[in-house]
């Protein structure tokens, strides 16, 4: 159970609504199981401990392989025994982990990671404009070697193997001033 036993109405709200956000969202990837509330129907047992993340992600084929876990915050659950309490345990799982907070709170939720040296974490950070919740991805998560200096691994969504622009070898020639290299004349014979 999470030490915030009870958030405030307003604030229970506010969770609920994200989390059906990022369910329809998610849908289109994964199968989603939502442990919304006091509705605990998605348990995953880690050990001999029972743990229920907001949101637990599925493959779509057959063997129903487990393949994420999403946890949703508000502002007065962004704290230091929220994170011992749930999200060390989350992030120990070698599942892909993903944290949503307040816009306002990413300091605060990037710091208690690094305090409890949770490394494989995707830190999202969520703001309401108007009527509409917006996502905004805050810090991806480092790979297991790379954050432990062994290997060099690539963070998902870097490009396939093409070298940084700052080391591609310089290219010849002039340009004009808008950028674009000037018209080669045509030899004629």
């Amino acid at each position: 159970m999470s030490p915030i036993l009870i958030r405030p109405v307003r604030e229970q709200l506010e969770h609920d609504r994200v989390i059906r956000l990022l369910q329809a969202r998610l849908r289109r990837r994964f199968e989603v199981a939502v442990n919304l509330g006091a509705e605990q129907t998605a348990p995953l047992r880690a050990g001999r401990m029972v743990l229920f993340p907001d949101l637990v992600l599925y493959g779509s084929q057959r063997g129903r392989k487990l393949l994420g876990l999403v946890e949703v915050e508000t502002a007065e659950s962004v704290n230091n025994l929220e994170a011992m309490a749930q999200w060390v345990h989350f992030g120990r799982l070698r599942l892909p982990f993903s944290l949503y907070v307040p816009a306002g709170s990413v300091d605060i939720a990037r710091r208690l990671c690094a305090d409890h040296q949770m490394t494989g974490v995707e830190l999202w950070g969520y703001h309401a404009v108007g009527g509409q919740v917006r996502f905004t991805l805050v810090q991806r998560a480092q790979a297991a070697g790379a954050a432990s200096g062994r290997s060099r691994a690539k963070a998902p969504g870097t490009g396939r193997g093409r070298k940084p622009a700052s080391r591609r070898p310089a290219r010849s020639g002039k340009r004009s001033a808008s950028g674009r290299k000037p018209a080669r004349k045509q030899k004629r014979k």
